[in-house]
């Protein structure tokens, strides 16, 4: 069966212009002229990656994304025709898996395609696992549902710090590096600056350990990071 891409783009050249290209690549197309309209296809369960414009009618990209996010861990691909450092952060913040500016060749954005299906698909887990549930003692991370919750109390989480922690649990027990860690949550290469994870292992830490008085997350000095199954 073929992927399906959606594009939620209201400029109708280029809406028909990635669809002809997709098409030529062999995938299925859906598409969306606004953001509301975007948002109920992306949530529909049809489509298994979203071409997201930022500047739409009705919803803006950001706002499908935040909406979006609530629910579903669909991979997306912005688009905007502002190039704007903060925008390409809160995109990914927001919970992004790739960013780019207009104009673009088509030729990239087939190669990101490619390459955010791929990070996705083939390494949910480097366990081989695909759990729904997870957690350990009394932390408890819903993947579906994009949820985490300490003892029934939900902890709020950016799209970067809910990764990392899936990473974690999906693997418990066992120490990732931070290259390791770096590839799986942030979906390319740093080319050495892994100092990131670090960043945002403090932010998880403010927000569990720091709050409910624990120590979920283990460091191994000049090793990575692991989650440990409790005693």
């Amino acid at each position: 069966m073929a992927i399906t891409v959606l594009i939620v783009e209201d400029e109708e050249k280029i809406g028909r212009f990635l669809e002809l290209e997709l098409m030529h690549e062999g995938y299925g197309v859906m598409k969306a002229a606004n953001g509301r309209e975007g948002l109920e296809k992306a949530q529909s369960g049809k489509a298994d990656l979203v071409v997201l414009d930022v500047m739409l009618p009705e919803l803006n990209g950001f706002e499908v994304l935040r909406r979006l996010r609530k629910n579903s861990d669909i991979p997306v691909i912005m688009l905007t025709a502002r190039d704007e450092v903060m925008d390409k952060v809160a995109g990914l913040d927001g919970g992004a898996d790739d960013y780019m500016t207009k104009p673009f060749a088509i030729e990239e954005l087939l190669a990101r395609i490619r390459l955010v299906l791929k990070k996705r698909g083939g390494a949910v887990s480097m366990a081989g696992q695909n759990k729904s549930q997870l957690g350990v003692g009394r932390l408890s991370m819903d993947v579906q549902r994009y949820e985490v919750s300490y003892d029934g109390k939900q902890v709020e989480l950016t799209h970067r710090e809910f990764e990392l922690l899936r990473v974690l649990l999906e693997n418990k027990n066992i120490v990732i590096s931070r290259d390791t860690l770096l590839q799986k949550v942030c979906g390319y290469d740093y080319m050495g600056e892994t100092n990131i994870i670090d960043v945002y292992v403090r932010y998880l830490r403010s927000k569990l350990d720091d709050v409910y008085q624990v120590k979920i997350i283990q460091t191994v000095r000049g090793v990575g990071y692991c989650i440990k199954d409790e005693n």
